[in-house]
């Protein structure tokens, strides 16, 4: 029996905005994965907490508040001191294309930024866990 992917969607800092959170949340569940929900206003304990406890295979990230840059570090630093650097993180909001390499060089694997369509979030989830061995 093949293992399904799951997957720990997150919305951290005071940014109560979560729609395109649930947006991503319900297209990745409708696409057959386990999806978790955080709910709003996360800290970066709180969802680095919830990705081990959970025992998930990837981590989103929504921000919209301006914030990505410090919170997707914080999240990335937490993940590495509780040796879960294997769950595989992504961000997603109103994030420049010139903080976008930043991110990458501190491990966010991919930024999907407004317009993004499910379909790209979905193939890279599959591209990813190809590429890890988890299917």
């Amino acid at each position: 029996m093949e293992k399904k992917i799951r997957i720990l969607i997150a919305k951290p800092g005071l940014d109560g905005h979560d729609r395109g959170a649930k947006f991503v949340a319900r297209a990745l569940r409708d696409a057959g994965y386990e999806i978790i929900y955080t709910g709003i206003r996360q800290t970066p304990e709180q969802i680095v907490a919830a990705a081990i406890q959970e025992d998930v295979d990837f981590l989103g990230i929504s921000i919209l508040s301006g914030a990505h840059n410090v919170l997707l570090s914080k999240v990335m630093k937490l993940l590495k001191e509780n040796r879960a650097e294997d769950i595989i993180v992504f961000g997603g909001g109103v994030i420049p294309k010139d903080d976008i390499p930043y991110l990458k060089d501190i491990g966010v694997k991919a930024i999907f930024t407004p317009g993004t369509k499910s379909k790209e979030i979905i193939e890279f989830i599959e591209k990813e866990s190809r590429y890890i061995g988890i299917k």
